[in-house]
């Protein structure tokens, strides 16, 4: 990309960025809560409140805007203090952050199953490891065309137009940076193909062993909600929610 282009896409994202005032489709966790709930290889799903947050919603037909992976506190020598996060932005690039970014906003946990401490500090290191590296710009100039107006395109092809991006790997945007380092270690997020279930000798389900996994450019922050492999934690349900405790408003 020439430097014009560079310029342009810089202030696209800048633009892009603003938050805008817009009611989320549920309050915002607790961040106590996320606190004591969160464990490293966490991904944290964003309803991001920004014009690009209302084009990937848009496209992927979701709740999500955005997605981050937790960290876990101290996880890398020179880590400001109580950043946990690590996503990519549209302007300052991948980058390590704090929960009170997202305090204000309705997120999800989507937590991977089975993993060991060391598979989990793989994935962890594999995101730490890209930070530095820039947005790739080539994915606004292609979702902002989607934004002045809202076009009227079919459901079916509004998957296949965010994949999106220029392939450099100095380069990403915040779900395929949380793929790539989940593909460090082969775990899966959502198959290419669909799968059809088969009945063993005693009944049971189950599905064939051969994984093909999606190209990590094709994954939107949605695939990790809707993925049979990961699962949602509730921070509020986890903490001990007792509805007896509720005081109804008259």
């Amino acid at each position: 990309m020439n430097r014009v282009a560079q310029s342009v896409g810089k202030w696209l994202a800048t633009y892009l960025s603003k938050e805008l005032e817009i009611d989320g489709t549920a309050p915002p966790s607790n961040p106590l809560h996320l606190q004591a709930i969160l464990q490293a290889g966490d991904v944290l799903l964003v309803e991001g409140n920004t014009r690009l947050s209302g084009a990937i919603k848009y496209l992927t037909q979701s709740t999500w805007s955005h997605a981050a992976l937790y960290v876990g506190v101290d996880a890398a020598p020179g880590m400001p203090q109580g950043h946990c996060l690590v996503d990519a932005d549209t302007v300052q690039g991948v980058r390590s952050i704090g929960l009170e970014k997202f305090a204000h906003l309705h997120t999800r946990i989507c937590r991977p199953i089975g993993l060991t401490p060391q598979e989990r500090n793989t994935v962890v290191q594999a995101a730490i490891a890209k930070i530095g590296h820039q947005y790739d710009l080539r994915n606004v100039f292609d979702l902002a065309r989607y934004l002045f107006p809202t076009p009227p395109v079919p459901t079916r092809y509004r998957r296949r137009l965010l994949a999106l991006g220029s392939g450099d790997p100095t380069r990403a945007i915040c779900s395929t940076l949380i793929a790539q380092a989940f593909e460090s270690i082969h775990y899966p997020i959502l198959s290419l193909e669909k799968r059809q279930a088969q009945s063993s000798a005693q009944g049971a389900w189950f599905e064939p062993m051969s994984f093909k996994p999606k190209h990590f450019s094709l994954l939107t922050p949605r695939d990790y909600d809707v993925s049979p492999y990961f699962a949602i934690v509730k921070p509020t349900v986890e903490c001990g929610f007792n509805f007896r405790d509720l005081e109804w408003a008259q």
